[in-house]
């Protein structure tokens, strides 16, 4: 390695990590929290067999899980607008990231809800329990637990796509890289050093992860 290049990537080394911290990571929790909130309501939809809501959900994951997710960021951002909707690229972003992920962590909650043994639930009704109290207090707490390490994963690997919101003009750091690439030439190392930016993002949650599954390993011991 040349010592231009050594000076090249020491120096955009935190602009690259800026916009990591300040739009990559934001993006992702806010994304990931919203498409919780889709999972679990999506799941629970069909877990129940609610009439019509049903199809609907399943209509829904249909769409999204079997359409790319770069194609979806296109129609949301570039699309949209052909009709009246206009929307600013960060926020278009959390919605498609959201959407699209709630899809599949329905799934993954749909498949650890139907996990919980049905003979809890018939316990709950036999102790005066209402429909929400068994979901609240033994059904989703259970599936929960259940669809961590799935949904860690999930977690890991929004981090990463979140390097296509990019193509939206979204200001995080793949798009930082790609500025300081077309303005040195250098793309091998520049991508190289963003490579190992979400490799040490990647490596935190997966560290968080580990830590995650032994507290609920020993909560469930407990109990």
């Amino acid at each position: 390695m040349s010592e231009k290049v050594f000076n090249l990537l020491v120096d955009s080394f935190g602009k690259i990590l800026l916009p990591g911290l300040t739009m990559t990571i934001p993006l992702t929790i806010l994304s990931f929290t919203f498409a919780m909130i889709i999972a679990i309501a999506v799941a629970l939809v069909q877990y129940a067999k609610v009439p019509v809501l049903t199809p609907l959900a399943r209509f829904y994951i249909w769409i999204i899980r079997g359409t790319p997710l770069l194609v979806q960021l296109f129609v949301v951002f570039y699309g949209l607008p052909d009709v009246g909707i206009i929307l600013d690229p960060f926020p278009a972003a959390v919605i498609v990231f959201s959407i699209n992920e709630g899809a599949y962590c329905a799934e993954t909650m749909r498949a650890a809800l139907e996990a919980v043994p049905v003979g809890q639930i018939e316990a709950g009704y036999c102790v005066g329990m209402s429909y929400m109290q068994i979901m609240r207090r033994i059904v989703l707490p259970q599936a929960l637990r259940t669809a961590f390490p799935p949904l860690s994963n999930s977690l890991i690997s929004m981090v990463k796509d979140t390097s296509l919101a990019s193509n939206i003009t979204v200001m995080e750091m793949f798009m930082a890289t790609q500025r300081i690439a077309a303005r040195t030439y250098e793309m091998l190392p520049l991508y190289c050093e963003v490579g190992l930016i979400y490799l040490l993002f990647s490596t935190v949650l997966t560290r968080l992860q580990r830590i995650g599954e032994k507290r609920l390993s020993a909560y469930g011991r407990k109990e």
